[in-house]
């Protein structure tokens, strides 16, 4: 009886109401924030997180006297995470509302400071430069940076140096010591490809209480496809453009016999334009033997050790058939004139024949490491560039 008695009250009820029993509204939303509210010492590079709870972030704010942390929002609106590292001895207040399913909000603030820096560091100097190579320049052109600090953290600081280009480009960087680190593709740049340097390192780790002082931005471009090409033994230089021959230049090379006179055989790349450029014999003085003191007209340095291709009057009867030169590479005076007018910083000039062979580290000798050579020095490894 007692059970049909309950069956029985139960099915009056219903059948009054008429109609559901309202349900309760949803609760309040909230969120969850890390760093945690008031945690001290937290690494620049910790991701500032907010998730929220029972609803969606409408909006998150990251904010200090050191600036604003930008983030980004996830596509169902319940994740934010911050794109940027936080300044070192700074404090930062996150500001989330959050709306739970019947828009009814919520704010909850929250504040944090990091972990106070001991030194900084900065970038001393970055090549392409508007006053150094232009801003277009060869195909092969590295980009090259030097710190004023030595970096001992070098994944921290390669994972933010973010190259950006027009065309994909497969490419990485080089440590070549703590100082400096270059950037180069697998292959040469695309021509006309547009680049784009973003050194993201304020607040970036560069080694034991040591941060990046501020965000560095490089535009630059890549000019047509010029690539130069020659034989010590054949005495001709052949210019090609975007593929087609534009021009023959004969030349003459290092003589040799004493190896500091042999031209150098690898990829050079075109490191200065020079109207007029004074040489002097490496290591010889006034009154020894072979000393020279010579001024060149229209020179293009290829090498740190002393080579340019460069204006020689002097030994036009032998351009085209001998070696004659101290290890530049001499063409004639209206050749050397239309070389200069032509050639971009970063042009590729590619010498061979000779026993005597480019390093590395002699001039922009980045060309003559192999792909897997170049990938040794890389503490990110290789990757396809983002895209403007």
């Amino acid at each position: 009886m007692l059970a049909l008695a309950v069956l029985t009250a139960c099915a009056a009820s219903e059948t009054t109401a008429g109609k559901a029993t309202p349900s309760a509204p949803p609760p309040a939303a909230s969120v969850q924030v890390l760093p945690a509210d008031k945690a001290g010492n937290v690494p620049t590079d910790q991701t500032v997180l907010v998730a929220a709870q029972g609803g969606t972030l409408r909006s998150v704010t990251v904010t200090g006297k050191a600036g604003t942390l930008a983030g980004e929002l996830s596509a169902d609106g319940t994740q934010w995470r911050s794109k940027r590292y936080a300044l070192p001895g700074a404090s930062y207040t996150v500001s989330a509302l959050v709306a739970n399913p019947v828009g009814q909000t919520t704010r909850t603030t929250t504040t944090f400071s990091t972990v106070k820096a001991d030194s900084s560091f900065g970038i001393e100097r970055i090549v392409p430069h508007k006053d150094d190579t232009g801003l277009t320049v060869g195909v092969g052109m590295p980009i090259m940076i030097t710190f004023d600090k030595d970096i001992t953290d070098r994944v921290s600081v390669e994972r933010n140096l973010i190259v950006k280009t027009s065309k994909p480009v497969e490419g990485a960087w080089h440590w070549f010591d703590d100082r400096h680190v270059d950037f180069r593709p697998k292959k040469y740049w695309p021509a006309h490809t547009k680049v784009r340097l973003e050194a993201r390192l304020a607040g970036v780790r560069g080694g034991k209480g040591m941060y990046g002082k501020r965000d560095h931005v490089l535009d630059f471009k890549i000019g047509r496809e010029q690539i130069t090409s020659g034989s010590t033994r054949n005495h001709v230089l052949k210019v090609k453009r975007d593929g087609k021959v534009v021009r023959h230049m004969p030349m003459s090379a290092g003589k040799g016999g004493v190896w500091k006179y042999y031209t150098t055989s690898g990829i050079h790349l075109a490191m200065s334009r020079e109207p007029v450029t004074i040489m002097v014999s490496p290591g010889i003085g006034p009154g020894q033997a072979g000393y020279y003191r010579l001024t060149v007209y229209n020179t293009v340095r290829i090498s740190n050790s002393g080579e340019y291709v460069h204006s020689a009057p002097w030994s036009v009867g032998s351009q085209g058939h001998a070696n004659v030169s101290h290890g530049c590479v001499n063409v004639s005076p209206a050749n050397a004139a239309w070389f200069i007018k032509n050639t971009l910083i970063g042009d590729p000039i590619v010498i061979t024949g000779s026993p005597r062979k480019l390093e590395p580290t002699n001039g922009w000798g980045h060309w003559q490491e192999d792909w897997k050579q170049w990938l040794q020095w890389s503490s990110v490894k290789s990757a396809i560039t983002e895209s403007i």
